[in-house]
């Protein structure tokens, strides 16, 4: 075995496309203060095989990683998370390979057969990796191969809880990043606790593989101090917070921004049921706006009691309290409501639909957002296990099916196995009310960010944040050829935390990358910005984008509807 330095320094990345889960970070804050030297790819925009590829060994050529940890939180990132590993083998068969995060401890077994992984880590993962790094060839909570090459799994001895997480933090924010664009990517998740005390039937996540997978069967909330650390690491780096614990109340959200201005950011929380109002208050005293997504079960009152009466769903609202939670949140004009459940559950029936549709529409009449999805299949759920029992099927249960479903995927594609009922009549009538609800809801959507101008309409550029970088610094020495890395990128954030780089010194021809507005496109779009810098009307804005752009007036009506659109550009 390799002594401790030997395995650092460390990379760490997810395993899906888009920004990773927060859990790296503290993961790799934790190995940081453990003296490894611990770095994190946050953004992952490869879509084909072939730029995972070339991303991974101008990783490793810059990181020269002795380990890489990757996070298998989502079980529909299985198939990517064996595609970094084997491309990983190849590219440097001496690097050692973890896995970790809530679908690898639900799936080691089959996990633990592929010659591209060293090590799975179960549950809660600080302790198991820094003894990873530090050579111990007994580290906790892992799956690790003995000398035949066999795999074994040790107990699971680190278990966290509300005693032992006060050396669990954000820290060391500037060492992490590999790029000032993977740092900007953060979307400021804090996690206030960890796990359910809940067996909801279509949870992958619910209590019961929650003691099998990390060995707690409560939800605990972490050390008011380490939660208190991570707002002051963070604050000053991201434009919000966002939050998904069920526990928080507002008196240890409190303490925790005890000593933070948080009055100029943003905050989405998902909570898992309606707030008590003391929370609901305390975020709209302390947050410029507040994003807040309730989760209800489904939108069918009669469906919600029974499944909760019959232990399969957490405790949610009924829909007058629910009401009046709204109605109670509309005092606050700087708070916006999203209304969550799910389509398709258990017990669905006629009348059961009819239910959903009248409760979606008084929900939108309140002018609050409708999120709604049908029910999809989820790695040990008990409807994913026993879809029989209610007189349902799934399109994956297995390992193999759920991997073989996701291999097949066109790059792009993001759907799912899902659960459908074995009624043909029952699940034409759901497939029908699903459509119904996508169709009010993201008519709903659109109508809310419509925004109708005309000439006359004054427009004011009010992006909060504009930053100024080298190519270099913006994309990372492992992204951006010397030739160009000292060209000039200017990074705007829309208030909806859109983000906008412009290299406009940089040709496509040069050098191209899909997350840049680069050469005339990228010179245009700083114009029409720079053009509404105070005031100005539309026709006149069109006017000038004419002679300073060369715009034809159409183009520039285009140009200006997007970063409408965007929210780069709001009425003055």
């Amino acid at each position: 075995m390799r002594g401790g330095r030997d395995l650092s320094p460390v990379l760490l990345v997810g395993a899906g496309t888009g920004e990773a889960t927060c859990g790296i970070l503290y993961l790799a804050s934790y190995l940081r203060r453990g003296g490894v030297e611990a770095f994190v790819r946050l953004y992952d925009g490869d879509e084909t095989d072939a730029e995972v590829v070339r991303s991974f060994e101008s990783l490793v050529t810059r990181v020269r990683p002795k380990l890489v940890g990757i996070s298998l939180k989502w079980f529909h990132h299985v198939d990517r998370a064996l595609l970094i590993a084997r491309t990983l083998r190849e590219i440097d068969p001496g690097i050692r390979i973890v896995v970790g995060g809530n679908s690898a401890s639900y799936w080691w077994r089959e996990l633990s057969t592929q010659d591209c992984i060293d090590h799975i880590v179960l549950g809660d993962g600080e302790k198991p990796l820094l003894a990873i790094c530090q050579g111990d060839p007994t580290p906790p909570n892992c799956v690790s191969r003995n000398a035949e090459g066999k795999p074994r799994r040790l107990p699971l001895a680190y278990v966290q809880g509300a005693t032992n997480t006060e050396d669990i933090y954000y820290s060391h924010f500037n060492e992490l990043f590999l790029s000032q664009m993977d740092r900007n990517s953060f979307s400021g998740w804090v996690a206030p606790g960890k796990g359910c005390g809940e067996n909801c039937l279509y949870c992958g996540g619910a209590r019961g593989n929650q003691k099998a997978a990390f060995g707690r069967a409560k939800p605990f909330l972490r050390s008011e101090e380490s939660v208190r650390r991570d707002h002051q690491e963070i604050a000053g780096r991201t434009w919000q917070m966002r939050y998904d614990f069920a526990g928080s109340t507002a008196e240890f959200l409190g303490s925790t921004w005890a000593g933070v201005d948080l009055s100029r950011h943003c905050c989405t929380y998902f909570l898992w049921g309606v707030p008590k109002l003391e929370l609901v208050e305390a975020l709209a005293r302390t947050f410029q706006r507040i994003y807040m997504v309730l989760d209800i079960g489904c939108f069918s009152e009669r469906q919600r009691l029974e499944q909760m009466g019959k232990g399969l769903l957490k405790p949610c609202a009924k829909d007058q309290e629910l009401l009046e939670v709204i109605e109670a949140s509309r005092r606050h004009p700087n708070l916006e409501i999203e209304i969550s459940g799910i389509g398709g559950l258990p017990f669905a029936s006629e009348a059961t639909l009819a239910e959903e549709l009248r409760l979606v529409e008084r929900i939108i009449n309140l002018d609050c957002v409708i999120g709604y999805q049908r029910l999809e299949a989820q790695p040990g759920a008990l409807v994913t296990e026993h879809p029989a029992r209610f007189d349902m099927v799934s399109e994956a249960r297995t390992f193999t099916e759920f991997l073989d479903y996701f291999e097949r995927r066109e790059p792009g594609d993001v759907s799912v196995p899902m659960i459908r009922f074995k009624n043909a009549a029952l699940e034409a009538a759901v497939q029908r009310t699903s459509d119904r609800v996508d169709a009010l809801a993201w008519k709903h959507r659109d109508a809310r960010k419509r925004l109708d101008i005309n000439g006359r309409t004054r427009l004011l550029n009010t992006a909060p944040s504009k930053q100024q970088f080298t190519l270099g610094d913006w994309l990372g020495a492992h992204r951006a050829p010397a030739k160009v890395s000292q060209e000039p990128v200017t990074v705007m954030r829309s208030v909806d935390g859109i983000t906008l780089s412009c290299a406009p010194s940089v040709s496509p021809r040069k050098f191209s990358d899909p997350t840049l507005a680069q050469g005339q496109d990228g010179a245009i779009l700083l114009a029409a910005l720079a053009t509404f810098e105070r005031p100005t009307t539309v026709s006149s804005a069109v006017t000038q984008l004419g002679t300073k752009a060369r715009l034809d007036p159409h183009s520039a009506r285009e140009v200006i509807d997007h970063l409408v659109d965007g929210r780069f550009l709001q009425p003055a």
